[in-house]
């Protein structure tokens, strides 16, 4: 092997031919003499041994993996699918079972109808019981005598007065339950001449006012405007004896505190 420097023949100096073909001549006979590339199945043999003594040796199935990984993996994906396709054949297969099941029983359900109507058509027609005839044998006169066909009046009575009897009972006691009365709440807005009227008088002249039905109860002053009150008083009434157009009346009359009598509020009790 000659040891000839690659970087040294690089920066040799260009110059003429004629002055340089002795060092050419040497440098082609050193590149003649070197055997590196022609034993380069050599080299990396050795490359290739140094590499497995630190790596470890490599498998045949590692060798293999780069080449054979795409078909793996299009094996394990056919198998998948194999057995996708075994699933759907065993579901279809349940599937045609149940519908024949099912279009059995539905064939058994219309037959059944018609078999059971024949036996009800061909069976008997119930025969009437028969009727036992009494003879009625004629016997004496005395015996005809005993025999009230229409009943007597007495019996007629004794219902009647039973009748009678019982609607006395329901009358009386209708009459002691007590009958409803209907009532109203009615509030009243009583107002006054002026502001210098005085609400107090004005209220004891309203609940003054009294008859059969009437029962007052809670008030209040409500401000109107311009330091005016009104008198807001709550009463009770029955329907049948009072109603608002007697107690506006009354309550009217007393003309000296009321200028007018409103209705602000009417509800049934």
């Amino acid at each position: 092997m000659c040891g000839v420097d690659e970087n040294l023949f690089i920066c040799w100096p260009l110059g003429s031919y004629s002055g340089n073909k002795s060092a050419n001549m040497s440098g082609l006979q050193c590149l003649a003499t070197e055997n590196i590339w022609f034993d380069k199945q050599r080299y990396d043999e050795a490359e290739r041994r140094f590499y497995e003594g630190v790596n470890g040796p490599s498998s045949p199935q590692q060798q293999s993996s780069s080449h054979g990984g795409g078909d793996q993996e299009l094996v394990s994906r056919m198998k998948s699918l194999e057995l996708e396709n075994q699933t759907l054949h065993k579901v279809v297969q349940e599937m045609r079972a149940a519908l024949q099941k099912l279009e059995s029983r539905v064939v058994m359900l219309e037959k059944s109808p018609a078999a059971a109507a024949v036996p009800c058509a061909k069976a008997a027609p119930v025969q009437a019981a028969p009727v036992k005839q009494v003879k009625v044998e004629n016997g004496d006169d005395d015996d005809d005598d005993d025999i009230d066909l229409f009943g007597s009046d007495d019996d007629d009575e004794e219902a009647t007065r039973l009748k009678q009897e019982r609607l006395d009972a329901y009358a009386a006691k209708k009459a002691k339950k007590p009958a409803l009365i209907a009532k109203s709440s009615i509030i009243l807005d009583v107002k006054p001449w002026d502001d210098e009227t005085d609400m107090a008088q004005l209220e004891q002249c309203v609940r003054s006012v009294q008859m059969d039905g009437l029962l007052w109860g809670a008030s209040k002053l409500v401000p109107v405007g311009y330091g005016i009150k009104k008198l807001q008083i709550n009463c009770v009434v029955e329907d049948d004896k009072v109603g608002t157009d007697i107690l506006e009346e009354e309550i009217t009359k007393f003309e000296d505190f009321v200028q007018s009598v409103d209705v602000a509020a009417f509800n049934k009790i």
